[in-house]
């Protein structure tokens, strides 16, 4: 009886066992997918590896990215900021969308490490208002700008310089706010046609030096010629107050401040 009732028992531990086995395996095998930010999937797209993350409420830019990505969505989302670094893990990454988010800063060496491959980025429709053009340095992509609000100057116009820009993307870069108030809702191309916005701003720089050392020369002279009236006034004093002594103790006093003074 204790015989037969081990026979029975062993092919029911042995399935369990491929069970526990299957699962485990199983287990390993989703484990990287469940890695994802919740709404992120990888995919591939004409042969090419791609992972979106579109509509998907992330705050920031997910860690958890495969590194050898090169499609990358993350539009429509709500990513405030992007940070030095935040894509250095992704050296084969040829394309990046990063619009219709609310990114309003962009730390210099964001897209350290893209330089090579990334061939498009699009930071349209954001809350962008400046950026130096260091962010884009060495970057070779063409870039969306549009839709975003930004200040026209010195600083956009040398970051217009700095980068390429994609195509038909140009006339969606419009001064949301200037430096000077008749550009404001011009398209910035058509602005700095015959506005150089750094010129100008140089200009301006130089004439604040100016009246700023104007104004420092103003006060020393006027300390000066404080100076030499108060003097001035203090001898005719003296003299007066010599005059108005009898004339033994005028002599006696006069040459008194003679011995003091040799």
């Amino acid at each position: 009886m204790t015989v037969a009732r081990g026979v029975l028992l062993h092919p029911i531990a042995m399935g369990l066992l491929q069970q526990s086995l299957f699962v485990l395996l199983l287990g390993s095998c989703l484990h990287p997918a469940a890695a994802f930010p919740k709404g992120c999937y990888p995919s591939e797209e004409e042969g090419l590896k791609t992972f979106r993350c579109s509509n998907a409420q992330l705050t920031e830019v997910p860690r958890d990215i495969p590194n050898d990505t090169n499609k990358l969505y993350l539009d429509f989302n709500q990513i405030p900021f992007l940070p030095r670094d935040a894509f250095r893990d992704l050296p084969l990454l040829l394309e990046l969308d990063l619009s219709h988010n609310a990114i309003a800063r962009i730390e210099s060496g964001a897209f350290q490490g893209l330089a090579e491959h990334l061939h498009s980025l699009d930071l349209s429709s954001n809350r962008l208002v400046s950026v130096s053009k260091d962010a884009f340095s060495n970057l070779k992509a063409k870039v969306n700008l549009s839709n975003n609000p930004w200040l026209c100057d010195c600083r956009l116009q040398e970051l217009i310089r700095a980068v390429e820009l994609a195509a038909d993307s140009s006339g969606g870069i419009v001064c949301d706010s200037s430096t000077q108030e008749e550009h404001v809702g011009k398209a910035f191309l058509q602005v700095i046609a015959d506005t150089d916005f750094c010129n100008v701003y140089k200009k301006t720089t130089d004439i604040a030096m100016l009246v700023t050392m104007f104004g420092w020369f103003a006060m020393v002279i006027s300390y000066l010629v404080y100076y030499v009236r108060q003097n001035q006034e203090d001898a005719r004093r003296h003299l007066e107050y010599l005059k108005s002594l009898p004339s033994k103790q005028r002599q006696s006093e006069e040459s008194s401040t003679i011995s003091t003074v040799v």
